[in-house]
């Protein structure tokens, strides 16, 4: 498919990062951050696309303190995301710090500002390789920062964070974490994290181990996503070039898995208000979305009518690709957007943002 359906940003340097506002629920939003080599180059991009009129406005920010490795948003206060970022000490090394920032009440759009820092959070203590800060799903107040080998749950609630409660990966060969993300079911009260081809997921009142699923990817592990309809259903893929659902509670082998992309997978994302749709960006330069309609919760719903001979018989979307975009460059990130479940983001490596639609056909097979 070509990009036809799409509306193209370009941004100055190149970019990996990039979230949508989840906080946001009426106008379709989402944040880039920007990975110049020149520190002080740095900036934050807020998209925001009118679907009526297919345009897109924009907010532009600093970010002077490092490139961007990661973005998430908070989905209570739409005013409040965190970074990851490479942050340069001196001429021969850098570490990765974190932070949570604030977006301005209003915009200015004739100035490019620096972000308020809502939180500051000193991970020193917990390694130099900070992955990802997750923002709880339900409160306000707390969020997890992953390192290479530790887990912090911090209160964000001050202006400096405060460690509740930190987690050590313990194994042989000095195991890494590459990723994390809250599960949104069992009271939130769990942290999934991705540990080079393992899922190991923490009760975060206790720091216990809740659950894991071992070899879930033959080689690393890059990403994961909840199914917010499916309480025990999660997506994982990696640079094995597969896509795979797993059922927790039976974990000897996945209840969906493929191959569809040619090279590493680095993000999976299911569509939040139709869980059979699956959104993947692999650095074969290709985001697709899929049906995995045999292990959804619409699997009953999710249906096309055939009225051939007369007679009108249900049968199920098929498995498998349906849509597809092109980069032409590595794709890092994909996301839906919260405020409208047929539109969704995508960003190269080359710094190009596309903001594309499901298909119209796709939607009315979907709805119908």
């Amino acid at each position: 498919m070509d990009n036809d359906n799409s509306v193209i940003y370009g941004l100055e340097f190149q970019a990996r990062a990039l979230a949508p506002q989840l906080a946001e629920t009426e106008k379709i939003k989402f944040i880039i951050g920007t990975q110049s080599l020149k520190q002080a180059n740095n900036q934050i991009h807020l998209v925001e696309f009118n679907e009526e009129i297919s345009t897109i406005k924009t907010s532009v920010f600093h970010h002077s303190d490092g490139e961007i490795w990661k973005i998430t948003t908070s989905p209570i206060d739409s005013l409040k995301l965190s970074t990851c970022y490479n942050s340069v000490i001196n001429e021969s090394s850098c570490i990765m710090k974190t932070a949570i920032l604030k977006l301005p009440e209003s915009e200015n759009p004739n100035t490019i500002e620096e972000l308020e820092v809502a939180t500051k959070l000193d991970t020193s203590l917990f390694g130099n390789d900070v992955k990802i800060t997750d923002f709880h799903p339900t409160e306000s107040n707390k969020a997890v920062s992953v390192t290479e080998n530790q887990i912090v749950l911090w209160d964000i609630s001050g202006s400096e964070g405060k460690s509740i409660l930190n987690i050590q990966l313990e194994g042989k060969h000095n195991p890494k974490f590459t990723t994390g993300k809250w599960n949104p079911h069992q009271n939130c009260n769990q942290f999934t994290t991705a540990t080079e081809t393992h899922l190991k997921t923490y009760d975060i009142r206790s720091g216990d181990l809740a659950w894991n699923i071992d070899g879930v990817h033959s080689q690393l592990l890059r990403d994961m996503d909840y199914n917010m309809n499916k309480q025990y259903y999660i997506a994982t893929c990696g640079d094995d070039g597969f896509v795979r659902i797993w059922d927790f509670r039976q974990t000897n082998q996945p209840v969906f898995s493929r191959t569809d992309h040619s090279h590493w997978v680095w993000c999976v994302r299911f569509n939040h208000f139709h869980d059979q749709l699956l959104l993947t960006a692999s650095s074969d330069a290709r985001v697709l979305i899929s049906s995995a309609a045999s292990v959804s919760s619409e699997n009953n719903e999710s249906c096309i009518t055939d009225e051939t001979d007369g007679l009108e018989t249900k049968q199920m979307l098929s498995d498998g690709p349906l849509q597809w975009c092109e980069h032409e460059d590595s794709v890092y990130c994909a996301e839906w957007s919260p405020a409208e479940p047929w539109v969704f983001a995508s960003l190269s490596y080359d710094g190009r943002l596309l903001i594309s639609r499901v298909k119209k056909s796709l939607k009315y097979q979907i709805m119908l």
